[in-house]
C-alpha cells in the first residue's frame, strides 16, 4: 500500500512542478500558447493535411521544448540555491540550459515551418476569415487573452 501511496504521491508533485512553471515562467506560457494555437488549428479545421507521423514529430518536439523549458528552470533555481554570489560557473550553467531552450524551440519551429508549409492551407484560412469576418474579432480577443495569460499567467497584479 505505501508503494501505491509514493507512486500516487510522485504524480502530485510532478503536476505541482508542472503548475508551478505556468505560474511563474513566462516563457513556458509563450511556449503553450503557441501549441495550443497551433494544435488548435490543426485538430479543429480541415485547412492542412497532417499525417499521424507529422502529428508526432509536432507532439514530440514539442514536448521537447517544454521539457527543455522545465530542465533549464530547475538548473537556474538550482544554481540560485546554492548561493546568491555570481559565479563564473553558475553564469555558464544558466546560460547553457537557456541556450538548450533555444535549440529546442528554432528546431520545433522549424520542423513546423516543414510540416505546415501548405499554401493551399493558407488560402483555405485566408478564404474562411473572408467569408466570417466576425471570426477575426475572435481571433483578435483571443490574442488578447493569450497576451494578458503570457505576461500576467494567472496572477493579475502587476508583475516584478
Amino acid at each position: 500500500m505505501e508503494n501505491i501511496k509514493n507512486l500516487l504521491m510522485s504524480f502530485v508533485y510532478a503536476f505541482r512542478g508542472i503548475g508551478y512553471m505556468i505560474r511563474t515562467e513566462r516563457n513556458m506560457r509563450i511556449h503553450i500558447t503557441c501549441l495550443i494555437y497551433m494544435f488548435s488549428i490543426l485538430i479543429f479545421s480541415d485547412w492542412f493535411v497532417i499525417s499521424k507521423t507529422e502529428y508526432v514529430l509536432l507532439l514530440l518536439t514539442s514536448a521537447l521544448v517544454l521539457a527543455a523549458e522545465t530542465f533549464n528552470t530547475a538548473i537556474e533555481n538550482s544554481v540560485n540555491l546554492y548561493g546568491e554570489k555570481r559565479t563564473e560557473n553558475g553564469k555558464i550553467a544558466k546560460d547553457a540550459a537557456a541556450g538548450a531552450v533555444l535549440i529546442c524551440a528554432i528546431i520545433s519551429v522549424i520542423v513546423g515551418i516543414i510540416i505546415m508549409f501548405q499554401p493551399q492551407a493558407f488560402i483555405k484560412m485566408a478564404q474562411y476569415f473572408i467569408a466570417n469576418p466576425i471570426m477575426i474579432l475572435v481571433v483578435i480577443i483571443s490574442l488578447a487573452v493569450a497576451t494578458v495569460f503570457i505576461f500576467y499567467g494567472f496572477d493579475f497584479r502587476r508583475r516584478k
